[in-house]
């Protein structure tokens, strides 16, 4: 249900870079790989991009990811894109992020790393921000700090939501 509400919510026609994490199943993460499938089939001028944390930086690349792209596993169970085709921050025009919990004013909550956080930043302004999330956002996070960055979506079982106000 969440794949069909962020595929009917979202034009992807004007979409050439889109960034999506791919779900840990340890922590039963919603399943982006719906929406990847969905994208390869129907919208084949958009290039599709996964997290690799670079072990030298420490932060988020977005790697370039197709249906036969060899994905490595990490230490903490995470599978990353193998090869080393990557993208500018600057130029993904759609990010589709995890998070434990989102806010009516879309602030999530995710591992605690700060690794999207960081990246998000360096995404270009008008970059989609869009959150998945098995749950209803609550009214309010209580713990946001300046290093969090706001989203633009969240998207549901039962809808897609965006900032109030």
């Amino acid at each position: 249900m969440i794949a069909d509400n962020f595929l009917a919510g979202f034009d992807l026609s004007a979409v050439s870079k889109l960034h999506t994490f791919i779900p840990i199943d340890k922590f039963n993460e919603v399943d982006t790989m719906l929406i990847v499938r969905h994208v390869w089939a129907e919208f084949p001028h958009i290039r599709t991009y996964a997290p690799r944390i670079n072990a030298e930086t420490g932060n988020l690349e977005s790697v370039a990811f197709a249906s036969g792209t060899e994905l490595t596993k990490t230490a903490w169970g995470i599978h990353e894109p193998a090869p080393d085709d990557i993208a500018a921050d600057s130029d993904i025009d759609l990010v589709i992020t995890p998070g434990l919990a989102f806010d009516t004013n879309m602030h999530r909550v995710g591992y605690g790393k700060g690794f999207y956080d960081r990246f998000l930043r360096n995404c270009r302004a008008n970059c989609q921000k869009v959150g998945v999330s098995f749950f209803q956002p609550v009214e309010r996070i209580d713990d946001i700090h300046d290093g969090d960055v706001q989203l633009d979506f969240c998207v549901t079982p039962a809808a897609v939501f965006a900032a109030a106000g």
